[in-house]
């Protein structure tokens, strides 16, 4: 050696233990300093969470009740009143303390703040590891596989739910094993200001109270003398006076009412009012009407599969542990303290589960479980290295130091919209397959990494971007003097959040190359000089065979049909025109050749493009589907009139198969010339149930502003009540009132709607609008119905004799006249129901003592065989009497019945 380097050598060699055993020890904290400063840098990356605005307001609401400066802590209908706010009040504090009032910036300082609450979790998850297993390596691998989640890092900047109740959830977990290690009161005092803590952020963090109460009566059983039950039973108590007093105390709206603030959030848990569909397996399904895998398959599907693989051998190496020796299993601390985890990770989605829990937006209301599982994880990995040799053991730790730099890697790649993050035991190749399966952007932060490109592709020039609002707000003030939010002028881009596959002109895409082969948003260039040389290209081939044959409708646009492409041209296009949303609602013959992914609220699905332009030219062009066929109503919306897409400027109806709307309307009006409800002001309704389609035509011709503007209501009532949804049952129909343009439009001048009606049997149909006009329309009876009440009902001795013959059965009251023709029911039938409680009756019916169910004969029977048949439903209640017949307006009452129920 180089002698002068001697010198220095040996005392480097000295010292070399030392600073390998301080990065040893010292391991944790030095990662969790390292992912704090990274997220310093990183905390502007990310948008505006749509749930932000809410969390705020919690928080003010909560200040002000505290403060005084309010009755209540916020209206009775506003449900995120029972939330807690131990996290939200300081964020709110510090704004203030700050003076901060820039969006922006605020933004800015929650997501640093909640992010270093979730580093905090991760390092307790690292202390946690090493008290449980005594090894730095697999306290280590704990906290990266905490910290390195991709879905939770990313949710740790914009979401202060979820992943801040698991940070929390962890530090408690940690406490818990501390508070039983040392056995003081001192340390059950401070767990139980933990999980009064956690219970605050979430009440699922109540949990924790029995278990602790649980593990705490284990020990008394197994303690000897009296002495020590003593001590343990005084800890206990002050574990849970301590957690119900920080519960309280954090918990505004509970001080006026603990147990109601309980059964609201307990009932906000599993029952929240929250309906959204949710995209699962390519279904829409309801967020109440979720299946019980639901939560499983999106943590299966997320996480990375080196976790998962090490969390399931964790739980296994637990679990044979147990079986083997139950009884160590519960009396040794750390053993029961490996049950607990395991516990805590299996029990809640699985009560989830069996209760039906209200669920949204993939498994973050579960996200708590996965503390627990990073430390099973970490200890499978410890426990699966411990049977190797230590060459084999190194080569582990290789192979798993790789996985986790692989995992690091993509994290880096998806930044910042990490919490879309699929492994790859979802299909990520595919085109489309993603977005049409799964739920992907639902936070709706990729449009600022849209805006930011657009930015870069164009310095120092001032944009004009059609957009959403808030999405401006995602930017600092710098970057958003430099954008315009497009009203109804001219602009220079559009935001997309779901592209069509056949749009030629996408500037820019979150496509993240190998990992996902979908587009989450999307800016399109609005005119020629934005475009790329193949766009205009390929948009000047679309207008030239678009062209090249006859329009399906002129207008100030006149539309083109080629194949299933749409395609609306302006020729000569003023150059200072409003710009204009082009495109349709697709009314289908049959409801249920739409994809799930192409409902809207009503019984359509809606097809658009906003405008383009080639020099002189306006164009758009839009793509529909493969399934298209029925009736589409084509329309152009003006952006500077009121709504997303603006009024209607025009529309006209065109059929895209035979026979088409116009087609059946004028069919019903050929066979029923006259329409049921008389004046100027009255539509006309058909139930057309041709060809298995179940739906209400409305149509009325030359309809004036009031037709369309006045709501329609419909009420439908089934012929079981059970048939009823639960909301509906009190009043004994199903209300589906509507605006016209829910269902329909005015295309040409004349009003039209197309109503679905539902899959259960219907007795009778009420619809109108108040003030003008109504009608009652009765649906034929089924056919097969009328003759399975007759057999229900031949041979049986009546309840009644009199003109008809009287049956009760399965609660329904059955008519039955042996010979009998529609002159013999053409008179109205009185039906009075008198209860043994009269408190039964609707308030409104309580005065008179019984419920009035008059009704025409047809709602709920007909003719079958020469015989007269019909099925009422009955109230639930109990009954003391019923009386019923038939009277004429004129005549009077022709025949009645009376009797007792038995």
């Amino acid at each position: 050696m180089f002698p002068p380097l001697r010198h220095i050598s040996r005392p480097l060699a000295g010292q070399r233990p030392a600073a390998l055993n301080f990065l040893t020890v010292r391991s944790g904290p030095i990662i969790c300093l390292l992912f704090l400063l990274a997220g310093l840098v990183l905390a502007g990356d990310y948008g505006i969470s749509p749930d932000e605005p809410n969390q705020r307001r919690t928080a003010q609401d909560n200040l002000d009740y505290i403060l005084g400066r309010a009755d209540g802590v916020v209206t009775e209908i506003y449900h995120d009143r029972v939330y807690g706010v131990a996290l939200e009040l300081p964020l709110l504090l510090a704004e203030g303390v700050l003076g901060l009032t820039d969006l922006y910036e605020v933004h800015r300082l929650r997501a640093t703040l909640t992010h270093l609450f979730f580093i905090l979790g991760g390092f307790f998850c690292y202390r946690l590891a090493w008290r449980l297993s005594d090894n730095r390596l697999i306290a280590i691998l704990a906290l990266l596989i905490y910290l390195l989640h991709p879905r939770l890092y990313a949710q740790s900047y914009l979401n202060s739910k979820d992943p801040a109740f698991l940070s929390m959830f962890v530090i408690a977990l940690y406490l818990l094993e501390r508070a039983f290690r040392r056995d003081t009161l001192g340390a059950f005092l401070l767990l139980g200001i933990a999980v009064g803590l956690l219970t605050n952020l979430r009440i699922m963090g109540a949990m924790l109270l029995p278990a602790a109460l649980a593990m705490r009566g284990l020990d008394g059983f197994y303690a000897g003398t009296g002495p020590e039950r003593k001590r343990i039973l005084r800890t206990a108590g002050l574990f849970f006076l301590a957690a119900a007093l920080t519960l309280y105390a954090l918990s505004p709206y509970a001080w006026t009412n603990p147990i109601d603030y309980l059964a609201l959030n307990l009932n906000l848990t599993v029952n929240h009012p929250n309906t959204w569909l949710q995209l699962f397996q390519g279904e829409l399904i309801r967020s109440y009407e979720l299946p019980p895998h639901y939560a499983a398959v999106w943590f299966g599907i997320t996480t990375p599969p080196l976790f998962l693989l090490l969390g399931f051998i964790g739980m296994a190496v637990v679990a044979v542990r147990a079986i083997r020796r139950p009884g160590a299993a519960l009396r040794n601390s750390r053993r029961r303290f490996l049950l607990l985890l395991t516990a805590c990770f299996l029990l809640p989605p699985l009560a989830a589960a069996l209760l039906g829990a209200t669920q949204y937006e993939g498994w973050r209301h579960l996200y708590f479980v996965y503390g627990p599982f990073c430390l099973l994880a970490a200890l499978g990995g410890g426990g699966l290295a411990a049977g190797l040799t230590r060459r084999r053991r190194a080569g582990m730790y290789g192979l798993a130091g790789l996985g986790l730099g692989l995992i690091l890697l993509q994290l880096i790649q998806l930044h910042p919209l990490q919490y879309v993050y699929f492994n790859f035991l979802v299909d990520r190749a595919t085109p489309e397959y993603l977005r049409t399966q799964y739920e992907t952007d639902y936070w709706r932060l990729a449009p600022r990494a849209a805006l930011e490109y657009l930015l870069k592709q164009h310095p120092g020039e001032t944009l004009a971007v059609r957009m959403e609002r808030q999405y401006r707000e995602t930017l600092p003030a710098a970057a958003r003097q430099r954008l315009i939010r497009a009203g109804g002028g001219p602009a220079d881009y559009e935001l997309f959040r779901q592209i069509a596959p056949s749009q030629p002109d996408l500037v820019f895409n979150s496509r993240y190359g190998r990992f996902y082969n979908n587009a989450f948003v999307a800016a399109r260039p609005l005119a020629a000089a934005r475009m790329t040389p193949a766009a205009r290209a390929a948009y000047q081939e679309i207008y030239r065979q678009a062209t090249a044959g006859e329009p399906i409708l002129r207008a100030d646009y006149n539309v083109y049909l080629n194949g299933k492409r749409l395609v609306f041209v302006r020729e000569n296009c003023p150059p200072d025109s409003r710009d204009a949303w082009l495109g349709g609602r697709l009314f289908p013959h049959h409801i249920a050749t739409l994809p799930p992914e192409a409902w809207n609220p009503g019984s359509y699905a809606t097809f658009g493009n906003h405008r383009v332009r080639l020099g002189a030219i306006c164009l758009a062009v839009v793509q529909l589907p493969d399934y298209a066929q029925g009736d589409l109503i084509l329309m152009r919306r003006g952006l500077d009139n009121f709504g997303p897409a603006g009024a209607p400027l025009w529309a006209e109806l065109y059929s895209l198969s035979q026979p088409g709307l116009r087609d059946l309307i004028a069919d019903y009006r050929r066979r029923q010339p006259r329409p049921p409800a008389a004046g100027p002001a009255a539509f006309e309704v058909f139930l057309d149930r041709a060809e298995g389609r179940n739906r209400l035509l409305y149509a009325k011709a030359a309809c004036a502003p009031a037709d369309y503007e006045t709501r329609i209501f419909l009420h439908i009532a089934p012929v079981n009540l059970g048939d009823l949804p639960t909301s509906s049952r009190g009043r004994n129909f199903e209300n589906r009132d509507f605006p016209l343009d829910y269902y329909g439009g005015r295309p040409g001048g004349d009003c039209v709607a197309i109503v679905p009606l539902p899959d259960y049997p219907l007795a009778s149909l009420r619809t109108g609008q108040a003030g003008r006009w109504e009608m009652n329309l009765y649906p034929p009876a089924d056919p097969g119905r009328l003759p399975a009440l007759y057999r229900a009902a031949a041979g049986r001795e009546p309840a009644a004799h009199a003109d008809f013959d009287l049956y009760i059965q399965d609660n329904r009251l059955i008519y039955l006249r042996e010979t009998c023709a529609a002159a013999d029911t053409a008179a109205g039938f009185f039906l009075h129901i008198i209860p043994e409680n009269v408190a039964d009756l609707p308030a409104e019916r309580q005065a008179a003592g019984f419920a009035n169910l008059d009704f025409a004969f047809d709602r709920w029977g007909g003719l079958f065989d020469g015989k007269c048949l019909a099925a009422i439903p009955l109230p639930d209640y109990p009954l003391k009497e019923i009386r019923t017949g038939q009277f004429h307006t004129e005549q009077g009452e022709l025949w009645a019945a009376e009797w007792a129920v038995e």
